[in-house]
Parts: C-alpha cells; sequence; structure tokens
C-alpha cells in the first residue's frame, strides 16, 4: 500500500495539487479536512459536535478521531495508492498513524508565505461556504500550522521522504514541480 501525505499550510493548494495527480497517477485523494466536515454533517455523528467546535476555533480535532474516518476510507476503497492532505496534523497523530494503520511513503509539503496563503483563503471564502474562511480564523490556523503542524515536516524531513515544493505561482507551475516527483516513483495511468 502507498501512502503519499500532501502537507502545506491553509490555503497552499493541497487539494488543488491533489486533484491533478489524481487524474495523472490515479491515487485515491482522501482530504482530511473534507473527512471531518462530512462526518461533522452526517446525522447521529458521535463526533460531530466536537469536530464542529475544533474546526470553529481553528484547532485540530483529536487524533484518534481523524485517524479513524482515515483507516475508515482507506478499508473501505479498492485501491491502494492514497494522496492525503491536511493529515498529520501533529506529530503524534504521524506517529499514530505509521504505527496503527500505514506508513507514508512520500510527504510533499507545499511552502507558501502566509501572505499568499491568506490571499487564496479569502478568496476561496468568497463563494466556499466554509466557516472557517474568514480573516480571524484563518490567522489561527496559521498560528496552528506553525506551532503544531510544521514540526510533522521537520520529523519526516529527517527519514529524507519530505520533498519541499515553492507554491506561490500559478496551479501549472506548481504542478510542473510536483509531477516529476511522482513520475519518477510511480507509473502514470
Amino acid at each position: 500500500m502507498t501512502v503519499c501525505f500532501i502537507l502545506g499550510g491553509p490555503g497552499s493548494g493541497k487539494g488543488t495539487q491533489c486533484a491533478k495527480l489524481v487524474q495523472d497517477f490515479g491515487f485515491v485523494h482522501m482530504s482530511a479536512g473534507d473527512l471531518l466536515r462530512e462526518e461533522q454533517q452526517r446525522p447521529g455523528s458521535e463526533y460531530g459536535e466536537l469536530i464542529q467546535n475544533c474546526i470553529k476555533e481553528g484547532k485540530i480535532v483529536p487524533s484518534e478521531v481523524t485517524i479513524t474516518l482515515l483507516e475508515k476510507k482507506i478499508i473501505e476503497s479498492d485501491s491502494n495508492r492514497f494522496l492525503i492532505d491536511g493529515f498529520p496534523r501533529q506529530l503524534d497523530q504521524a506517529l499514530a498513524f505509521e504505527k496503527e494503520v500505514v506508513e507514508s511513503t512520500l510527504i510533499i509539503y507545499l511552502e507558501c508565505s502566509e501572505e499568499v496563503m491568506l490571499k487564496r483563503l479569502l478568496k476561496r471564502g468568497e463563494t466556499s461556504g466554509r466557516i472557517d474562511d474568514n480573516k480571524e480564523t484563518i490567522l489561527k490556523r496559521f498560528k496552528t500550522f506553525l506551532e503544531l503542524s510544521y514540526p510533522v515536516v521537520e520529523h519526516f524531513r529527517k527519514s529524507g521522504k519530505v520533498h519541499t515544493v515553492p507554491c506561490e505561482d500559478s496551479v501549472e507551475e506548481v504542478y510542473a514541480r510536483v509531477k516529476p516527483i511522482f513520475a519518477e516513483l510511480f507509473k502514470q495511468k
């Protein structure tokens, strides 16, 4: 089984790049954020209120909740190739996922300034309807990323699995940097 983590700050383009990789390499894309939002809205969810409060506060949902949802999706899938974006968000999540589910093969870190990410997120917020696409929550999310999520990148960097990709350019220019990394490791579909 192949699991690739796509990491980067809020608005760095994780979902956008994943969509292109799915097209070219046949991976199944799982967005931790989308899974959590779906679970939050599922009638009778035991985690719904907890997830909603975390999202509203710009905080990280407890590891066991996110890992449970990701593992369930992996088990339900017919594929053995997964792109997981927006996860792991903390070092304990990374360690628990790799111990309990599967070890990652590759990590792409989309590097972007807060200024560019803020601009992208505010633009997305005009149409997304997401409660976390407002300036106050976005700034909290940046702080959370720097304090809790960036150490995950540093942890994986020691293992040689991290490929840092500057991502302030156009979608196409960023993908021109991401695609060869995958092409070297995985056959195109």
